[in-house]
């Protein structure tokens, strides 16, 4: 019943008699077990309780999923564009999230790529207090990509 007492065993047609007293349902909890185990339960409540649990666990899996965020930058970039972008850079990682920074280069800019290093070595150490490079700048067909992950947890959780 409700309140967690026990029938013990009984024959199917008794318990749907007790479960029909009731006003609930007879649920079969544990079938393989010898006798098979049933339960007197509103059984619409239950579903919706467990369904209720289950939104629950998925939405706090996806709090602790980490996404991939990409920037994109080009060699030539100005100074404040640049800086918006860091500031982008800067959100992602303290609210947890790894940041792909693609340095895209196009036509003759490829014969400077010295420039796009130190425009990727100036990003490192304007995130060096909130991120660690986790790849290493490589190139891939024209553009460098450079991966780098938050150092601590977000302070959201």
């Amino acid at each position: 019943m409700d309140d967690g007492t026990q029938f013990g065993v009984c024959t199917i047609d008794e318990a749907l008699k007790q479960a029909e007293k009731a006003g609930m349902d007879l649920v079969e909890v544990a079938p393989t077990a010898k006798p098979p185990v049933c339960r007197v339960m509103d059984y619409g409540k239950f579903k919706f309780e467990k369904e209720k649990k289950d939104r629950e666990a998925r939405k706090k899996q996806r709090q602790n999923q980490v996404d991939t965020k990409e920037v994109k930058f080009r060699p030539k970039i100005e100074e404040h564009d640049y800086n918006v972008k860091l500031k982008a850079v800067r959100k992602f990682l303290e609210a947890g999230d790894k940041v792909k920074v693609v340095l895209r280069y196009r036509g003759r800019e490829m014969m400077f790529q010295e420039a796009g290093m130190e425009l990727l070595n100036k990003v490192k150490a304007d995130v060096a207090d909130v991120g660690v490079v986790d790849q290493k700048p490589e190139m891939m067909g024209k553009q460098q990509i450079m991966m780098i992950s938050p150092t601590a947890s977000p302070a959201g959780n």
